[in-house]
């Protein structure tokens, strides 16, 4: 395994040189970055693959680096991370291929070697066991995120609040390993597990969840998704939000596998961070009129999703309770799964879409499912998976969630049953609003009938794209028919954090599932993939044998708009109108501002006229949310931190050795603040 774990790093080195070297010169050699992405995440898979079979793989470091031992170790953590991100790499590759292949969509060197950089960071930090490979990994995460953003020049302010908070992140995890490494007189992470408990460990354990938790997006760091993400071109979105983004995760887990006990206030704030960030994001994919908006609130809101069953996995951790832990972890590894499946299928549909008709907004995308059957196909299984729809994987992982979360009568302490409580109805209440936020995007967006203008312009996505879509489409309903071999594997790679003989016990039958617990509850996804098409069969044959003729006829009326003759407008629903409600229930959330206005409207001649018929007067309706967080959180802060750069100006003298001596003060201080804390 080890020669087939330096060739994976090997092609992305290769991948991201190709890029800088040859650029886009060539339409072939636009394409090759990305074939070499594809096989490296195949290959990586394997490498993962054996290292959740205790086939390890390790690439030592030790001759390169001066911080003792370090190596690229694929322990079972590291190969369950590295199959789930790889995993849909593979096919996302192609998809980006694909998109490449255009000369209008490339035109520049750079994405390709910031879409090998990404992935080989990504590789990197889930496999590094040094505190300062992992580091340099992390940072170099940060630079692909800011080069896959800020190509284009209009994407600069996404591109600067994305690189802001991910050096936010990198500023607390130098603090969390520093702290950890001062304990453990190594910069191993392994000896970490040997810092005696105490306040330094519960500080870096605290800055190690902050530094993940803005990764992941939790509030009130997850303003960079939404405008991150829409800055990113065509299918290298999927790479960011369906790849990336497990680094994340994975370092929660790792840090769970090392530290053990969390401090005790930290569980029920991230809880209840959990819950607020869930419902947070899915008010506001609900109401946002651009598809990768919608599709980017909706990973704040699994990122909520997530951190919620991690924080079950506290709980367990802190009362030494393992069937909690299991519970909460395999609630949240499978949000993890169906996640990072269903927004790389999404987003590769989306770009699909995006090119196709050059625009995301939803009231010019009714009824693309007509137009474009393998983008809209794609957007369809996607938003069904995030629905939670039974026969996907999105309703499999939030059943273990809801299930994990009602454990709470088990604690018997009210400071964590009342978190639990409340962020176990706070999950519910997204599940409800995440049903009204796709089935926008099935029933007006695919399904609906056409927008009154014709926007496509080019045919549906190529053909690497429509492998891709399949693909991933494919294992959105594959994975929770086989939810027991799911488990199986998910178990096998949680080994580092507990026995595998505790996550088993989610296994009730061959091909029934139990929140670990016993005789709680019980549900067979195998069963259902099975149960649910024939019943659908039967009900179909049924309509057909009475139906007869009368099933496929159809019988048009005018529409009923439930109004005075003389109203104007179009006989159907729009997006925006759909979700009307949503913005006046969640008015307190979303901050939602309505305005009614009388609008003249001008009918021919120019506007100096006078025999221009000024036409009859109507009524206007506008209805605007606001992103709570960045108005009271974000924008108080915006004054005094130009006042702190225009101070910090005055320092830029411009000689070389004050910027030295800056440079020596911040390292003392650092220093200093380490020794007293040691």
């Amino acid at each position: 395994m080890n020669w087939l774990f330096v060739a994976g790093l090997a092609l992305l080195g290769l991948a991201l040189a190709w890029d800088l070297v040859f650029g886009v010169r060539h339409r072939w050699a636009r394409v090759v970055p990305y074939v070499c992405g594809a096989v490296a995440s195949v290959v990586l898979v394997i490498v993962g693959a054996g290292g959740l079979a205790d086939i390890p793989a390790r690439w030592s470091l030790d001759s390169v680096l001066g911080f003792g031992s370090a190596a690229l170790t694929v322990d079972r953590l590291s190969g369950l991370f590295l199959v789930i991100s790889f995993a849909v790499a593979a096919p996302v590759s192609l998809a980006c291929a694909g998109w490449a292949s255009r000369p209008e969509r490339v035109r520049a060197r750079g994405l390709g070697a910031a879409y090998a950089l990404t992935l080989a960071s990504v590789a990197v930090v889930v496999t590094a066991d040094n505190a300062f490979v992992f580091l340099f990994a992390w940072e170099s995460l940060t630079l692909a995120f800011y080069l896959l953003t800020a190509h284009r020049r209009d994407t600069a302010t996404p591109a600067v609040v994305t690189v802001m908070l991910s050096k936010i992140s990198g500023a607390a995890l130098l603090l969390g390993l520093l702290l950890l490494a001062a304990q453990a007189h190594s910069f191993a992470l392994p000896a970490f597990t040997g810092v005696a408990p105490g306040v330094r460990r519960d500080i870096a354990f605290a800055l190690l969840v902050l530094g993940f938790a803005v990764k992941v997006g939790l509030i009130p760091v997850h303003i960079w998704m939404p405008r991150g993400y829409r800055a990113a071109p065509g299918p290298l979105r999927a790479i960011m939000a369906g790849v990336a983004v497990n680094v994340g995760f994975y370092g929660l887990w790792r840090t769970l596998a090392l530290l053990h006990q969390p401090p005790v206030w930290l569980v029920g704030a991230l809880l209840l961070l959990a819950g607020a960030t869930a419902l947070l994001g899915i008010a506001h994919a609900t109401v946002q009129t651009n598809l990768a908006e919608v599709v980017a609130y909706s990973s704040v809101e699994n990122a909520g999703l997530i951190v919620s069953g991690y924080g079950v996995a506290l709980v367990g951790a802190l009362l030494n309770q393992p069937p909690l832990i299991a519970a909460g972890l395999l609630a949240a590894t499978l949000q993890v799964v169906a996640h990072a499946i269903a927004k790389s299928l999404l987003f590769t549909a989306t770009s699909g879409i995006e090119d196709a008709t050059g625009t995301c907004e939803l009231d010019e995308l009714r009824g693309v499912g007509h137009r474009l059957p393998w983008s809209g196909t794609g957007l369809a299984i996607g938003a069904l998976t995030l629905a939670g729809l039974p026969m996907t994987a999105g309703f499999v992982s939030e059943w273990f969630l809801l299930e994990a979360l009602m454990q709470q009568f088990r604690v018997g302490h009210l400071g964590y049953t009342l978190p639990m409580a409340v962020t176990g109805a706070l999950v519910a209440l997204t599940a409800g609003f995440a049903a009204v936020a796709f089935v926008r995007i099935v029933g007006l967006t695919v399904l609906g009938p056409r927008g009154p203008h014709e926007v496509v312009r080019v045919r549906d996505t190529s053909w690497p794209g429509k492998v891709a879509v399949v693909t991933l489409a494919a294992a959105c309903v594959a994975v929770p028919a086989v939810a027991p071999l799911e488990i199986r594997v998910i178990s096998a790679g949680l080994g580092p954090v507990l026995s595998s003989t505790v996550t088993v016990g989610a296994l009730k039958a061959p091909w029934v599932l139990q929140p670990v617990f016993g005789e709680f509850s019980a549900l067979s996804p195998s069963w259902l993939a099975i149960v649910l098409p024939v019943l659908f069969g039967a009900a179909l044959l049924l309509c057909l044998a009475f139906g007869r003729a009368r099933m496929f006829a159809v019988r048009r009326v005018p529409a009923w708009r439930s109004a005075s003759g003389g109203v104007e407008g179009e006989n159907q629903y729009k997006p925006f109108a759909f979700t009307n409600p949503t913005r006046k229930v969640l008015a307190n959330v979303l901050l939602t501002r309505a305005e009614l206005r009388t609008v003249e409207r001008q009918t021919g001649g120019r506007d100096d006229d006078p025999r221009r018929d000024p036409g009859a007067a109507h009524l206007g309706y506008t209805n605007d949310v606001v992103e709570l967080v960045e108005q009271f959180l974000y924008r108080p802060l915006i004054r005094p931190l130009r006042t702190l750069v225009r101070n910090a100006k005055r320092l830029q003298s411009g000689r070389l050795d004050a910027y030295v001596a800056y440079m020596l003060l911040a390292l003392i201080a650092v220093l200093a603040l380490i020794l007293t804390m040691t």
